[in-house]
């Protein structure tokens, strides 16, 4: 146990890192799990507080644990708070990303690291293309993690995830959607659905899915390059309301705002990973089920109290 050498794990209280701390310790790694506040996942996980924002305590950490590889899931991935706060956005995704990889630099030079970025990211050569501060910030991040790659020689590769769905605690529409049906089955709640427009699509994939190709990301990705992760596959929010609708009894109304396509797909292609090894292997009907499951249980256990 724990052959594969040190790793540390950043927002590791959220949603993806909770699932990459169950993964990557029956992988065998040594993991200290990072998060603002102090959390327990297991007990052979370390677990430990930093402020990534903070340039000395994110140096104090590295300094302290001295990994031998590096998973930056933390930042601050809501558009709307990036609208509202765009430089605590940058903050939390570009410069916790330039204080990580310096320490990285400076404390264990040879470290492997996969900063995770985002989908949402735009070209930087064409600045009409942006479209809010969170696109910026994490843009910013990924041009960060590639500098430094070029100009001391790190071995940093950029990791790219769609949108990732699963059982566990998440904002996501997924998870925003099996919430409100848990609600219906319990009597609680109208059995409507409001939805913007469900035309939309999107390119949903399994977390645990992406936690293994992280893991592939880390020892076999290439520095400097960008790899997305994704199905492959886009869905529509009504496809995906009609596969919720598939394993509930209850008879749902959809109301939708809109029925046009107005906005463009992202376009994103899992090609590059998949010719290191790695597929997706959890299908969108197993992870819609997961996910209402996880919710289930979550309210049959703590009943009123909010999820």
């Amino acid at each position: 146990m724990n052959q594969q050498g040190k790793l540390i794990i950043t927002g590791a209280s959220g949603f993806t890192g909770r699932h990459a701390c169950a993964h990557f310790l029956k992988s065998g790694f040594d993991i200290t799990a990072v998060s603002r506040k102090k959390i327990t996942i297991d007990k052979e996980i370390q677990g430990e507080c930093c402020d990534l924002t903070n340039k000395k305590e994110v140096y104090s950490l590295i300094k302290m644990t001295k990994p031998q590889y590096l998973l930056h899931l933390a930042g601050q991935n809501h558009v709307g708070e990036s609208w509202l706060d765009p430089v605590s956005s940058l903050e939390a995704n570009s410069m916790s990303t330039a204080y990580l990889i310096d320490a990285v630099r400076k404390e264990s030079p040879t470290c492997k690291i996969l900063i995770v970025g985002s989908a949402l990211q735009f070209d930087p050569t064409s600045i009409s293309t942006l479209s809010h501060p969170y696109s910026l910030s994490k843009t910013l991040q990924v041009l960060i993690a590639q500098s430094w790659a070029v100009l001391y020689n790190m071995d940093i590769v950029i990791a790219k995830p769609s949108n990732l769905i699963g059982p566990g605690f998440s904002k996501g529409v997924c998870s925003v959607f099996a919430q409100k049906i848990v609600e219906m089955e319990m009597q609680k709640a109208e059995k409507v659905l409001e939805v913007h427009n469900l035309n939309v699509k999107r390119d949903f994939l399994d977390v645990r899915d992406a936690v293994k190709a992280y893991e592939i990301l880390l020892k076999m990705g290439k520095s400097g390059e960008v790899y997305d992760v994704a199905s492959g596959n886009n869905c529509s929010l009504g496809e995906i309301i009609e596969g919720y609708k598939s394993i509930t009894s209850e008879d749902i109304e959809v109301k939708s705002h809109r029925h046009d396509l107005i906005e463009k797909n992202i376009e994103i292609d899992p090609n590059k990973l998949v010719h290191l090894g790695w597929k997706p292997r959890i299908p969108l009907e197993s992870s819609l089920l997961a996910i209402l499951n996880f919710y289930r249980r979550v309210k049959l256990k703590y009943g009123e109290t909010e999820m």
